[in-house]
């Protein structure tokens, strides 16, 4: 659900989104679908795409302790360089 301050997506950044979705997740590579997370809110072009435990765990997740992130030495912009190169030209 949409919250009052952030405006729903244009038919282009959905579009965009549901190509987010499809793709594996950016930090584990657990395969699609995954969560697409705007680094900043409402700027939909800068979703990355994360498996539910890279997104929302307490233990691993961005919203979490980041743990796994930690390990593989990923931050937002190292996923989200990741994700344009694929989304453009295939593969990584």
């Amino acid at each position: 659900m949409q919250s009052k301050n952030k405006k729903a997506p244009t038919v282009r950044e959905h579009k965009h989104i549901e190509v987010i979705k499809q793709m594996p997740c950016g930090v584990c590579d657990e395969p699609g679908p995954s969560d697409a997370h705007e680094l900043n809110q409402g700027q939909w072009f800068t979703s990355i795409p994360l498996c539910r435990s890279c997104h929302m765990s307490d233990f691993n997740g961005i919203h979490g302790q980041q743990r796994i992130w930690k390990v593989l030495k990923k931050d937002e912009l190292s996923v989200l360089n990741e994700t344009i190169s694929k989304v453009m030209y295939g593969g990584g």
